[in-house]
């Protein structure tokens, strides 16, 4: 398992948008678990309407997390686009 924590910087957070573009990502890697957590909540990437409910918002630590066989491609494309988006 590989994993990541970040703090989100944007105003505006993980909105509806943003959301569903992580969650299309995620489904490239078909075999690999990706999930969010943040304040005890953990939530996988493809589970779009859950991932909106968590309110991430600026400010929000998250944990985001990769299990399975492309790990870490997915780990580092996540990372990529929590830091280029978030």
């Amino acid at each position: 398992m590989k994993e990541f924590t970040y703090t989100v910087k944007n105003e505006t957070g993980l909105h509806t948008r943003r959301a569903g573009l992580l969650a299309m990502q995620a489904k490239a890697f078909k075999d690999t678990n990706i999930t969010v957590s943040t304040e005890g909540r953990t939530v996988r990437t493809s589970q779009l309407m859950r991932l909106i409910s968590m309110g991430i918002k600026r400010g929000s630590r998250v944990t985001v997390a990769a299990e399975g066989p492309q790990e870490n491609d997915a780990i580092d494309i996540t990372r990529n686009f929590f830091e280029y988006y978030l």
